[in-house]
Parts: C-alpha cells; sequence; structure tokens
C-alpha cells in the first residue's frame, strides 16, 4: 500500500482547491445589498397579490436582477418602505434624514440605495397657521437640501445612490398646483443629476399619463391617484437600469 505523506497530501489539497475555484461560478463571491428607502410607494401599498408572485417594485426587481444575473454576484433586495415617510419630518416612523443611518448605511452588505421620498413632504404640508395634522411647508430647495444630506452620508459610507423622481399624484386627495410645481422643481433637480449621484431613475417618466402628465396612467393607478397599482409597480422596476446595481 502507497502511503500518502504530508507533502502528498498538501499538493492533493491545492489541487482540490484550484479544481473547485475553477468550476466554481463568479456569484460565489459575497452577497450585496440594494436597499430600497423611501414611503409607501416603496411599501407596495396599492398592490394586490396575485398567488404569490412579487408585486412591489422591490420586489420585482429583485427578481429582475435574479432572472438576469448571469455569471455575476447575486444582489439582495431590501425593503425599507414606510407608509406615510417624510424625509424632513417625524411622523409615520422617524424622519427619513433621521432613519437613514440605521435603515441603510449601518445594513451589512448594503452596496447601492435607490432613494424615493420626498412626495409625503409636499402632499401633508399646509400654510403656516392652518388648520391641520401637519404644520409648514417644506419647499423644493429645502427637499432637494434634505435629499442631498442623504446622498453625502450615503457615499460617505461608500455606498452608492440611486435617486428617483417623484412621482405624479393628480386626483388625490391632497394634490394642488402648487403642490404640483414643487413636485416638479424637485424632479427637475433630481433629473440634473445632482453631485455624489451615481444614477437617476425616472419613476415619474414610467408611470405618468401621457395626457396628463400630473397624473398617473390610468394603466398605472392603484385607484388613488397617489399609489401606482401592479403594473405601476412592475413599470417602476423595469425602469431601473440593473447595470448600474452592478457597479
Amino acid at each position: 500500500m502507497k502511503l500518502l505523506t504530508r507533502c502528498h497530501a498538501a499538493i492533493l489539497f491545492d489541487a482540490l482547491i484550484v479544481a473547485m475555484l475553477a468550476l466554481a461560478p463568479t456569484w460565489a463571491a459575497e452577497p450585496g445589498v440594494v436597499v430600497a428607502f423611501g414611503d409607501s410607494i416603496t411599501a407596495g401599498v396599492g398592490a394586490v397579490e396575485e398567488n404569490g408572485a412579487p408585486i412591489r417594485y422591490p420586489d420585482q426587481l429583485a427578481a429582475r436582477l435574479l432572472a438576469n444575473r448571469g455569471d455575476a454576484a447575486p444582489l439582495t433586495v431590501v425593503n425599507a418602505g414606510i407608509p406615510g415617510n417624510r424625509l424632513l419630518a417625524d411622523g409615520s416612523g422617524a424622519k427619513g434624514i433621521a432613519r437613514f443611518e440605521p435603515d441603510v448605511l449601518a445594513r451589512r452588505g448594503v452596496t447601492h440605495v435607490v432613494v424615493l421620498i420626498g412626495i409625503n413632504d409636499i402632499g401633508f404640508s399646509v400654510p403656516e397657521g392652518a388648520a391641520g395634522p401637519i404644520r409648514g411647508q417644506p419647499t423644493a430647495k429645502e427637499i432637494t437640501e434634505g435629499l442631498q444630506r442623504l446622498i453625502q452620508q450615503a457615499h460617505a459610507r461608500g455606498v452608492k445612490v440611486v435617486l428617483g423622481t417623484l412621482l405624479p399624484f393628480k386626483g388625490a386627495p391632497y394634490w394642488s398646483r402648487e403642490k404640483e410645481a414643487r413636485r416638479d422643481a424637485v424632479n427637475q433637480w433630481i433629473r440634473s443629476l445632482p453631485a455624489g449621484v451615481d444614477a437617476v431613475v425616472d419613476f415619474d417618466a414610467a408611470v405618468r399619463d401621457s395626457n396628463d402628465p400630473q397624473a398617473l396612467n390610468p394603466l398605472h393607478d392603484s385607484g388613488d391617484h397617489l399609489h401606482p397599482g401592479n403594473a405601476g409597480y412592475a413599470a417602476m422596476a423595469d425602469a431601473v437600469d440593473l447595470r448600474v446595481l452592478r457597479k
């Protein structure tokens, strides 16, 4: 019987490791995490479950990433949407600029964040002195400054930022022409690709009505004129360039 020496064993072990690495797909690496950060639209309000199929836009984005993975490393999509959440003020959960650290940046393995927040800051606002649950009217500039804070915090931690335009909401109870003007100003700033933003996803263009761009496409509307329905969430997921999330 031929004895296997320690030297022979080491050579065989090294050969086995090389063979395993050669056969292993490149996606065997540590998976990355994409966090979808936002409000009720990110949380999926308005979606109707269909036989367990992914419906919310982050879920459908995850399905697209899986289906188009190829040899790329796997990516996990985490939904950090809170219905009613605002960027600049507490209410439904802590304000976005406060919860961004624990909900996004502190998450292990996070590489990218898709930010879609600000419509409730606009929609819930009422004039100073008016009756209502939320006082004050944050300007478009205040909202964009808040978004810029998130961008700076993310980049300081090496997390890439994909910034989403705010969806149309004409017909929703809290819509007004003045609020529409603020939404438009915020979206113009987002589309300008502000400093530090790695990519922009134009959710607004993906779901708006071509005949009335201030409103959701009826085919994409859940019925409340604020939240997309299933087709709208699919359109949002399709609007994200997967190549951006693999960089």
